[in-house]
């Protein structure tokens, strides 16, 4: 199929480098002579028909901003075939052949079963801060937030020492501890908790009691919200309880994760995924994510990218435990 013209989308939850890759996409369509459209509000946009034209200067200075200039949105009418149906009628008035999609594992696979209802060329770019996503080391977001994380963990780590408090910062990761597990090891927490760790509360509770003998002045925990432990209040409680000597503070970081300008990082991960996932397009390839491994960019079949789950590298996880000794 001929690629004359395609629309580029993001949906679900803002990652900082959502931008970059929109940017990436228009200039890289332009280059190669084709039209590109805009789609506002994700998918609902495409139900409602909020799809504009867009050309290389549309895009000028979005590359340093976070969040997503063509907005986001959690539709749940494309979650029913009526819905997806009025979005590939929308698709076919505005003779628009092919859609990239920039998002996480829900706009995925919202995209796959696009596809596989109406034959419709799609392809994913990994957006999410969770990192959740699998066929890529990096999704678009994550290096940002981690470095948002880790700027708060440093701050708090002042007040913890010249109070001797004990901290517990809880940080996102529903069901993926990567923020966690990264903002820990380069913020120095004496323990990290995530969901793909099992059984790690009474391991926190000796290495507290250690610490504590050992006179350490302050200790900071970094929670994944996703943690079996309940969140970083239910556990500092219990924790308060078993341990009533520590002075005990919780930190919830919430959505300072998902904002700010991007680190150069997602600026060039969004740039190199979105030329490659418009060049895919428009060479004739679909039903793919684009990703990156050891520093190339990579095609995973979208029905892969939502079925299988990322490993949590286990080296990081041993060193985690050396380095909080």
């Amino acid at each position: 199929m001929i690629m004359n013209k395609i629309a580029v989308l993001t949906s679900g939850g803002d990652a900082p480098g959502m931008n970059a890759a929109i940017r990436a996409v228009v200039r890289a369509t332009v280059y190669h002579k084709k039209r590109i459209m805009g789609v506002q509000y994700g998918y609902q946009g495409l139900i409602d028909d909020q799809i504009v034209e867009l050309n290389a200067r549309s895009v000028k200075n979005i590359i340093n901003r976070g969040g997503t200039f063509l907005k986001s949105y959690r539709s749940k009418d494309f979650m029913e075939k009526e819905g997806r149906q009025k979005a590939f009628e929308t698709l076919k008035k505005h003779k628009i052949d092919g859609l990239v999609v920039i998002g996480g594992d829900g706009s995925l696979t919202g995209a796959d079963i696009f596809e596989k209802e109406f034959g419709f060329p799609c392809i994913g770019i990994p957006g999410t801060i969770d990192n959740d996503i699998y066929g890529t080391h990096y999704a678009l977001g994550f290096d940002t937030a981690v470095n948002t994380v880790i700027d708060a963990i440093d701050k708090i780590r002042d007040t913890a020492s010249s109070h001797s408090r004990l901290f517990f910062i809880e940080v996102m990761g529903r069901d993926a501890g990567f923020i966690a597990l990264y903002s820990g090891i380069a913020g120095g927490a004496e323990a990290i908790l995530i969901p793909e760790m099992l059984n790690e509360e009474e391991k926190l509770l000796k290495k507290l009691k250690m610490s504590k003998a050992r006179k350490k002045t302050s200790n900071l925990v970094v929670v994944a919200e996703g943690d079996q432990s309940g969140g970083a209040y239910e556990l500092a409680r219990r924790v308060g309880n078993r341990l009533p000597g520590y002075e005990i503070k919780v930190t919830i970081l919430g959505h300072i994760q998902r904002g700010g300008s991007p680190t150069y990082f997602d600026r060039v991960l969004g740039s190199r995924m979105g030329v490659e996932a418009a060049e895919a397009l428009l060479a004739g390839k679909s039903n793919v994510m684009v990703g990156i491994k050891n520093n190339k960019m990579i095609h995973t079949p979208l029905e892969k990218t939502i079925k299988l789950n990322p490993e949590m590298n286990r080296e990081l996880l041993r060193i985690a435990e050396i380095c909080s000794i």
